[in-house]
């Protein structure tokens, strides 16, 4: 059998059809988990009515989506790209010829927009009379702004993560978009902390987060100037309890690291450890990214920092048209966190921001206050994201394109 063949995903007559058919394709694990959530909440809804087929891993092998191929095929950074570029593409037209001829009721493409929207625009092509929804919109807020409209042609409903991308998106001309949460809202509970944590908060030695990424470049690129911050910090402060969440296959990179760090720190795998650090920690020095967001959810005041390469960094200052490159200074829409950046990401610089977040300070009651906002910007306490997601996918596979 050809790669290209679709394989085992034989469409039956018309007349043997029996309610919906809904054809997913998550090419990473975070929209893997996503395509799950979104399983399990359709099922709810509409029962055994509705039949799950695609592309996914693990989560989705677990509601009984078996996959086209292993997306681990798919987890390809840097230069490792160029050589597996021919299987990348050979994938791509594998999926979306097993979309049309499955013939879905409706295609659902989660993240991963590199590789989905590829998929997409094939499908459209070759079938266009079947509705595609987009689970988590491209960044076109922060940058490539005309990918927005581009989508109008291929993507019919896109359902967004943050509260400010259906504005950005009826702003750039792009396609109609539903926000209906960041799934890590569904975690809020194991992030905040009970009275008991509450105190461990308040007491010393602080506990401080050291979170310098969750790749082995990045942490490469950033541990040694977070480890000597923190040298800085504790010697302006007192001691202070070092915590280092990571993941397994990246803590003997850490622990290596470590080992010539003069402040020692606890270095936490389990993640019911890592939750249990964000409820009682003081304050945090993060890596830009999701995370911040995730600490903002959890109260913890924070310092965020990045540096890339010379030829990103330029790259970056053309195309990047947001104020902030930290998640949760967007979701707020303002500039709370404190970011330091390339020539301003220091030692120095980062104990000095962050000493005043040890105290009660102006500084660190602004960004507590500022976090206070969260639950009601992102619609925390109300329906899950994955029930109001599934509430569009069915309402749009009944009715079809328009």
């Amino acid at each position: 059998m050809s790669a290209d063949h679709p394989g085992p995903l034989p469409a039956p007559p018309p007349a043997m059809r029996s309610g919906k058919r809904v054809f997913l394709v998550a090419a990473e694990e975070s929209g893997d988990r996503l395509g799950a959530a979104l399983i399990e909440a359709v099922r709810a809804r509409a029962g055994t009515d509705v039949e799950f087929i695609g592309v996914g891993g693990h989560a989705m092998a677990a509601q009984g989506v078996s996959s086209l191929f292993p997306i681990d095929e798919l987890a390809i950074v840097g230069l490792g790209i160029v050589g597996k570029l021919p299987l990348i593409l050979r994938r791509i037209r594998q999926t979306a010829a097993a979309v049309v001829a499955v013939r879905p009721d409706i295609l659902v493409i989660v993240d991963s927009p590199d590789f989905t929207h590829r998929v997409a625009r094939r499908v459209r092509a070759a079938a266009p009379s079947m509705p595609i929804v987009d689970y988590v919109s491209p960044t076109v807020w922060a940058w490539r702004p005309g990918r927005a409209r581009a989508m109008r042609a291929y993507v019919d409903h896109i359902l967004a993560l943050l509260p400010f991308e259906p504005a950005v998106h009826a702003e750039l001309g792009g396609p109609p978009c539903s926000f209906v949460g960041h799934p890590m809202s569904e975690r809020v509970g194991s992030l905040r902390p009970d009275e008991r944590e509450a105190r461990r908060r308040r007491a010393d030695p602080p506990l401080v987060l050291m979170l310098p990424g969750s790749r082995r470049g990045e942490i490469r690129r950033m541990q040694a100037t977070f480890a000597e911050a923190m040298e800085r910090l504790e010697t302006r402060a007192g001691a202070i309890d070092l915590v280092v969440p990571t993941v397994p296959h990246l803590a003997g990179d850490i622990r290596g690291a470590a080992s010539a760090w003069r402040v020692r720190p606890r270095i936490v795998i389990d993640p019911a450890e890592k939750q249990v650090a964000f409820r009682t920690a003081r304050a945090a020095l993060a890596k830009s990214g999701t995370v911040t967001l995730e600490l903002a959810l959890a109260g913890v005041p924070m310092v965020a920092a990045y540096k890339v390469s010379a030829l990103e960094a330029f790259v970056a200052r053309h195309m990047i048209r947001v104020p902030s490159v930290i998640l949760a200074n967007l979701v707020l829409g303002e500039n709370i966190v404190p970011e330091y950046l390339q020539g301003e990401c220091t030692p120095d610089a980062l104990a000095d921001a962050m000493l005043p977040l040890l105290s009660n300070t102006p500084l660190r009651r602004r960004q507590i206050e500022a976090f206070a906002r969260l639950d009601a910007i992102m619609q925390i306490g109300s329906a899950r994201p994955s029930d109001r997601a599934a509430e569009i996918v069915l309402e749009i596979a009944a009715r079809g394109r328009r």
